[in-house]
């Protein structure tokens, strides 16, 4: 009875379990958490879906991890862990070329700093898998793997990753296991109604630019919707809401990095800029934007230290436009994912957002008016004077007229479009609703259904 009554707490991270041909890890942690009740475990947060470095080259579709913590029965320590071990590795797509999956269990209360550290680093850069065996022996933790053990350093950064400030929801509903593979069936005006009922509490519904709708993914994983807001009461909302035209299996509400920029780091100076790292970078621009094939645009950025390329790619919709509309000399603050520099491509900045700060001043030039008759003249040549073509006056010590031109840009922010933001983009619903420390409790406890 004693050892019934001791609470012990536990972490469990999980990373990597999916592939391209299917499975979620996220599908992993649900079954986890209806699996767990039998042990009388009380969870002390809401599961977390923990966010990663987007730009790593082995990345996950979302790189994404998951951690469950809660408190159970000392007596139930080896259950638990067997019960994990054994959904984790029926779940894991273990035959798949570059599925890595890792587990890893860590049971004391208090999360290490050395944890905390590790999972901001593997939020903005890279890390590798001796770091992560190496903290994990270091505090007494427990990991498993396959493959590369790759999933182990995801497992781990979602562990160390305690959400003690700007976080968001989502709630997921998974499809009944018959109807996985086949067409998603959801109304999508319910989504739209939604999506306008709730604003500016949920975010990332729908493209309003394409007219489509974005929380039902198009690969062959068990998700039906995924809907992202501010509270859990919101997001619970809106699924109820949301009209499904097929059952749903279950659903679970994970607390998260999503839509918080957590990605992003400041960098001092432009060649302080790492590969595969994602930045916030100030600088004028250095060379006027060009257009590449496929409609990307690309311009140069430049500071003290260096000189950058910056690309907009033509899924981010408007803020393509912005890049196109760019001179030399408008100062910047650009944030994005750095991409590696090749044999025939620099260091390139992949833009997620646009922080235009002031505007440089765009001059032309016009020929003058005719002294006789007001007609705009013409040119004879370089330095050859200019003629009137109604008139017919020549005039050899005119010049050009030097204007300035008005700018259709303002100073301000602007963000990729939404079916091109990144998980953890901080869209523009979102300004002014961050947080600044994590809630004290869960305030639902029905995370899944039957």
């Amino acid at each position: 009875m004693a050892a019934l009554t001791k609470q012990q707490v536990m972490h469990v991270g999980l990373d990597d379990t999916d592939s391209a041909k299917g499975g979620c890890t996220t599908y992993l942690a649900a079954l986890l958490v209806e699996k767990l009740s039998v042990f009388q475990v009380q969870f002390i947060d809401y599961p977390l879906l923990i966010r990663l470095n987007p730009n790593v080259p082995w990345k996950t579709r979302g790189n994404g991890a998951l951690c469950l913590r809660f408190k159970y029965p000392a007596a139930f320590e080896q259950e638990i862990k067997e019960t994990a071990l054994t959904l984790w590795e029926e779940n894991s797509a273990l035959q798949e070329k570059g599925t890595d999956p890792g587990i890893v269990f860590f049971s004391r209360q208090e999360i290490p700093e050395e944890f905390t550290a590790f999972s901001k680093r593997a939020e903005t850069s890279i890390v590798t898998l001796k770091e992560a065996l190496s903290l994990i022996k270091k505090f007494g933790g427990e990991a498993c793997g396959f493959n590369s053990c790759r999933g182990i350093i995801g497992a781990l950064a979602a562990v160390g990753e305690t959400l003690n400030c700007d976080h968001t929801y989502e709630l997921i509903a998974y499809r009944a296991r018959q109807n996985w593979g086949s067409k998603r069936q959801v109304d999508v005006a319910s989504i739209f109604a939604m999506d306008k009922q709730l604003a500016p509490y949920t975010f990332n519904n729908v493209d309003a630019e394409k007219r489509r709708v974005i929380i039902t993914p198009r690969g062959p994983d068990p998700i039906l919707f995924g809907i992202r807001g501010e509270t859990p009461e919101v997001v619970k909302k809106a699924y109820g809401l949301v009209k499904p035209l097929e059952p749903v299996g279950r659903w679970v509400i994970f607390r998260s990095n999503q839509g918080t920029d957590a990605h992003l780091q400041r960098v001092p100076a432009l060649n302080a800029i790492q590969p595969y790292s994602s930045v916030i970078a100030k600088g004028i621009v250095s060379q006027n934007p060009r257009i590449v094939p496929l409609r990307h645009v690309i311009f140069a950025l430049r500071d003290d230290s260096a000189e950058v390329d910056c690309a907009a790619y033509e899924p981010t919709g408007d803020l393509r436009k912005i890049a196109r509309e760019l001179i030399v000399g408008d100062a910047v603050e650009v944030y994005g994912a750095a991409r590696k520099a090749t044999k025939t491509k620099p260091l390139t900045i992949n833009l997620e957002k646009i922080n235009l700060l002031s505007l440089a001043e765009k001059k032309l030039t016009e020929n003058p008016l005719c002294p006789n008759c007001g007609k705009r003249l013409k040119s004879m040549g370089r330095n050859q004077g200019f003629r009137c073509e109604k008139c017919g006056g020549k005039f050899a010590g005119l010049k050009k007229i030097e204007l300035i031109a008005p700018r259709s840009l303002k100073v301000g922010l602007y963000v990729t479009s939404t079916r091109s933001q990144r998980h953890l983009t901080k869209p523009p619903r979102r300004f002014g609703q961050e947080k600044h420390r994590a809630p004290r409790m869960p305030l639902i406890s029905g995370w899944h259904e039957p």
